[in-house]
């Protein structure tokens, strides 16, 4: 189909060798220089000025344009056909990779305004919910092309409101849909009843193992697959995700964790700045937004300073949009964080780069402009911090999956195609209805009594 295609055109491979020349380049990590990008196979090959070009390579004239590492959204739930698994308290069992969505427009929007990766969280309806999927926004790919190879994978709490609900499913009313837990005490009991589930199941398989080691009978434990990923929190193998609002409700999650051995990523956590110290302490992370709200009750006592307040106490802080719209604009969002928080450019832009990599521990592959890192890429025609600029370009593993000129380019062509589209719709619909009312007369005639 044409649309489809027109959108996916700025999606190609380049050659071997692509340099990106005469940017200013904000590395996030190692300062701000005017210079080259090289990128060579899906990698930054080298960064800094003056750099020689390779032979054969494609070069990218940037002057007067500003290169950022891609941006990443740690809390996003586009490109999925579901959300949430809200008929129980305890769905470790589901898991979002099986309801990716690679047709998702939110993708190719999200690209336009420079996110490269995003964190694809199960939903808030459960306790404890189901595992997540961390993706690059692979535009034109399918599904398991979405897929961010070389994180670990990850799962989804939730703390408060949502999960509690007034003891009901979320999917009806009246005592036939009523539910546990109903209040913030039940929340938390659910998590450390689960998790004591697990550390029995945990150690029915070591016992298995160590029979099987020492040549004995040994017959395995029936597989749990609701355990098996709180069994991979504990030995440090999945991260958790844990949408919470309240100090009090943060405060216990932290508790939780410690006597489970994790260390959290604390999502919203709009009353973090309260709690820093403890925050800090525990070795969680923070994910949350730049200045939402009063958007509902728990929500009352948040502030635009949290995330800088967090920051200064040694948090790993991260700004997320929880909205397709907003995570076109995640840029100004960090922008934000230097109005309230007297934030340094570096320092804000960190917490849409490297800080959401370091949480989701890819920071070895992404959220800054080093060598060896992969080559994911935002290209602005101004400084990225402002509210005037626009993203030009977007690379993914070095290839180019967005180009605004292209874009604009192929706009005409798409509209005449939609305007196709919609001639041949109603075209048909209305050779539907001739055809309805044809055997409707048919079947009039059929009725009449013969003479």
């Amino acid at each position: 189909m044409k649309l489809f295609g027109a959108l996916l055109c700025c999606s190609c491979c380049f050659a071997a060798s692509t340099v990106i020349q005469n940017a200013t380049v904000m590395t996030v990590t190692k300062g701000t220089y005017t210079g080259s990008i090289v990128i060579e196979n899906g990698k930054i090959a080298a960064a800094g000025p003056n750099l020689p070009v390779p032979a054969g390579a494609t070069v990218v004239d940037a002057k007067g344009k500003w290169v950022i590492p891609g941006i990443i959204d740690c809390h996003s739930h586009i490109a999925a056909e579901s959300i949430n698994e809200g008929s129980i308290s305890v769905a470790a069992m589901v898991g979002i990779e099986d309801v990716l969505n690679p047709e998702d427009i939110a993708i190719y929007r999200a690209l336009a305004g420079g996110v490269t990766s995003a964190n694809i969280l199960h939903g808030s309806a459960d306790s404890i919910g189901g595992k997540c999927e961390l993706i690059k926004l692979r535009w034109g790919k399918d599904a398991e092309g979405l897929k961010f190879q070389g994180g670990p994978p990850e799962i989804k709490f939730a703390l408060g409101e949502n999960p509690k609900r007034r003891g009901e499913s979320g999917f009806g009313t009246g005592p036939q849909n009523l539910r546990y837990p109903a209040t913030r005490m039940g929340v938390e009991d659910v998590i450390r009843e689960a998790f004591t589930e697990a550390k029995a199941y945990q150690a029915s398989w070591k016992e298995y193992e160590d029979k099987k080691a020492q040549g004995k009978v040994a017959i395995p434990p029936a597989r749990d697959l609701k355990l098996e990923p709180l069994v991979e929190v504990m030995e440090g193998k999945r991260i958790v995700n844990v949408h919470c609002y309240r100090q009090d409700e943060i405060l216990m999650i932290l508790r939780v964790a410690h006597d489970f051995n994790f260390k959290p990523i604390l999502q919203h956590v709009l009353e973090g700045y309260k709690v820093a110290d403890e925050i800090a302490a525990s070795g969680a992370t923070a994910s949350t937004f730049s200045d939402w709200w009063s958007y509902k009750v728990e929500a009352y006592d948040a502030i635009p300073w949290n995330a800088a307040l967090m920051a200064r106490k040694g948090i790993i802080v991260s700004l997320n949009s929880d909205d397709a719209e907003l995570m076109r604009h995640l840029n100004t969002e960090a922008a934000k964080a230097m109005k309230y928080g007297d934030l340094t450019r570096d320092e804000a832009l960190a917490m849409v780069t490297i800080n959401p990599a370091k949480q989701l521990h890819v920071d070895h592959l992404v959220g800054s402009i080093e060598p060896g890192k992969d080559a994911d890429l935002a290209i602005y025609d101004g400084d990225p911090l402002s509210t005037l600029s626009k993203v030009t370009q977007v690379y993914i593993d070095g290839d180019l999956y967005f180009d605004r000129d292209k874009d604009l380019a192929g706009r005409p062509e798409i509209e005449k195609e939609r305007k196709l589209l919609i001639t041949k719709a109603a075209d048909r619909a209305k050779q539907d209805a001739k055809n309805a009312k044809k055997d409707t007369d048919k079947d009039k005639d059929k009725e009449k009594p013969s003479r």
